[in-house]
C-alpha cells in the first residue's frame, strides 16, 4: 500500500508517518519500481501501536523501548512493567503540577470578586507581582 493508504488505515497523516520514520520509530518501507513507498500490514500494526502510545502521552524514548520489547522479546515483561510504572509516576507528577496550578489560579481569582477597572484589578496586579521559577521547572519526563 502507498503512504496515503497507510495514513487512512492508521487514521493519521502522511506527514505523521514520515515523522515517525525520521525518528526511527517506524521502519522505512520498501520501494516500488516507480520509487513510491510500499507499506504492508506490519507497518499498519506498528503505526497504530505508536499512535496508541502517544495517546497515552508516552515519549519517543519510551515508545522505542516498548518497540524493542516487541522486536527482541525478553523472557518476561519485567522491563515493560518497569517502563509503565515509571510512566505512571510521570503522570502522577503531572497531576500534582496541575493541582498546584489550579490552586494558584484559584488564589489569583480570589483577588478580584467584583467588577473593577483594570488598573485596580487584583488579578492583573497579582499576575504582575507573582514570582515564578526560572524556566518553569517541571518534574515530568516531558519537560
Amino acid at each position: 500500500m502507498k503512504i496515503g493508504e497507510l495514513a487512512s488505515a492508521a487514521k493519521c497523516s502522511a506527514e505523521t508517518i514520515r515523522f515517525y520514520e525520521k525518528k526511527g520509530l517506524l521502519p522505512e518501507p520498501g520501494r516500488t519500481e516507480g520509487n513510491y513507498r510500499s507499506y504492508g500490514p506490519p507497518h499498519v500494526e506498528r503505526l497504530r501501536f505508536i499512535r496508541n502510545c502517544r495517546a497515552l502521552d508516552m515519549t519517543h524514548d519510551e515508545i522505542r523501548a516498548l518497540l524493542r520489547a516487541i522486536d527482541v522479546p525478553a523472557q518476561d515483561c519485567g522491563a515493560v512493567n518497569a517502563l509503565l510504572d515509571a510512566h505512571i509516576g510521570h503522570v502522577e507528577a503531572r497531576i500534582e503540577e496541575l493541582r498546584q496550578l489550579q490552586r494558584q489560579l484559584g488564589s489569583l481569582r480570589e483577588q478580584c470578586q467584583s467588577k473593577q477597572a483594570p488598573d485596580h484589578c487584583g488579578i492583573l496586579r497579582g499576575l504582575a507581582e507573582m514570582e515564578t521559577e526560572v524556566g518553569g521547572e517541571r518534574h515530568t519526563h516531558l519537560g
